[in-house]
């Protein structure tokens, strides 16, 4: 058994979501968003390389020391799948870890939005589901496909880097290809799956200009294109994938973000009030006939207003959630103030001692 093992099962055990390794410090790993050390000594630098090499491959393992970064999946056959960084910092080598759940949660597992059921029906266009790291966006997205390989037969193709949650066919056909291991990055994989009559495409992250470019290709071409962001919300998203684009493609991009987008699912984990766990809030803009001339015409600013005007269509806004879990007791003042956009919508609900804990 490699020596991780031990760390990751620990993890398991007292339900954390990442383990942390550093050089000359003990592991910890995160509980409900707070990072808690585990019952294990330091570990030295020479045996934190040791420690990291028992899980790689050669081929992985030779591209990390020559590179210092490596990303990759690891599994503990019976407990769980593991999304894995190693990486270099000021200490010396070091690792996190996130479990990636063996069974595969459902829409109404997660509490996510009943829309998304609407979202997992369109034909073609562009759906982002986005956030910062560690929101969730991923297991929501397995929620999505879960729920399309339940109830329809598509052709459904996964760019990822790594493979997180693994798929069986029911209704449809998924395919599911690694960056590194099946094709060589995400534009490659992306052209190759334009020509393998696809339903459906979903790309684990789009991290650059050619990969947002080929995704917004095939939205446009009538493929229903599903991938992440790290954005917070819904103008932010627009803002971002026109800003990544030159000046002189940016006039080309806005005509095809408004052709081709479809929804926007923005998404926040905080805290529950009992401190045992945490929930996810949202903010969901879809399809609406004022969203393409708002974007052609760089009217951002006026998504907020379109979100807002159409709430019985199921849209709704961070800070709206926020307030939904804060009104039912979910949440607390003061985690619902931290995570909104408008704070001073939260101002009056927090205490004196609130106010002074923010300010200390």
């Amino acid at each position: 058994m490699a020596k991780i093992d031990s760390f990751l099962r620990e993890m398991v055990k007292l339900g954390g979501s990442d383990l942390h390794l550093c050089s000359e410090m003990a592991p910890k790993t995160r509980i409900h968003g707070d990072l808690t050390p585990l019952p294990f000594p330091p570990i030295p630098a020479a045996e934190m390389l040791g420690i990291m090499e028992e899980i790689a491959t050669h081929e992985k393992w030779s591209w990390f020391l020559e590179n210092k970064d490596q990303d990759f999946a690891y599994e503990i056959p019976g407990l769980a799948r593991f999304r894995v960084n190693f990486m270099y910092n000021h200490f010396g080598p070091g690792a996190v870890l996130r479990i990636i759940p063996t069974n595969i949660k459902t829409i109404d597992d997660l509490k996510l939005p009943p829309v998304l059921r609407e979202v997992c029906q369109y034909n073609r266009g562009l759906v982002l589901v986005t956030g910062p790291t560690g929101s969730g966006k991923s297991t929501t997205l397995a929620a999505m496909m879960d729920y399309i390989n339940d109830t329809q037969s598509k052709h459904i193709i996964t760019i990822e880097d790594p493979i997180e949650f693994v798929h069986p066919n029911k209704k449809s056909v998924i395919v599911q290809r690694e960056v590194g291991a099946d094709t060589d990055s995400f534009g490659i994989a992306l052209r190759g799956a334009m020509r393998a009559d696809p339903d459906i495409i979903l790309v684990g992250e789009m991290r650059d200009l050619e990969t947002m470019n080929l995704a917004l290709t095939c939205a446009s071409m009538g493929m229903l294109v599903f991938a992440t962001l790290h954005t917070n919300n819904a103008p932010k998203t627009v803002d971002r994938i026109i800003d990544t684009f030159p000046a002189e493609q940016q006039p080309q991009i806005r005509a095809m973000l408004a052709q081709s987008l479809a929804a926007v699912i923005s998404q926040l984990l905080c805290k529950t009030a009992d401190g045992k766990g945490r929930i996810a809030t949202h903010e969901i803009l879809l399809r609406h006939e004022a969203l393409p001339a708002t974007i052609r015409e760089g009217q951002i600013a006026n998504i907020r207003s379109i979100i807002e005007q159409s709430s019985g269509r199921g849209m709704k806004t961070m800070d709206s959630d926020l307030m939904r879990i804060y009104k039912a007791g979910i949440i607390t003042a003061t985690e619902a103030f931290m995570k909104a956009t408008n704070k001073a919508e939260f101002e009056p609900f927090l205490s004196a001692d609130d106010m002074n804990s923010l300010r200390s």
